[in-house]
């Protein structure tokens, strides 16, 4: 039972961190973007720093999971 319940969370952290990741990207680009204002800019690079610690939380705990199920 503890196996599959690590296989499930270990599915779910993998989504939430590739999720992170996708909204990191986009908010890079917004950040990039000269034709969008100061503070729009100065937000989504902050948001890109928050959702890169969080794309690095979920897969910490996503390979914990992992090793979780090999075992």
């Amino acid at each position: 039972m503890d196996t599959i319940k690590s296989a499930a969370n270990y599915v779910s952290e993998s989504i939430q961190g590739t999720g992170a990741e996708a909204s990191k990207e986009a908010n890079k680009q917004v950040a990039k973007d000269n034709d969008a204002k100061l503070t729009t800019r100065a937000t989504a690079a902050k948001d890109a720093l928050v959702d890169k610690k969080d794309e690095h939380a979920h897969d910490v705990k996503a390979d914990v999971y992992k090793e979780q199920v090999k075992h």
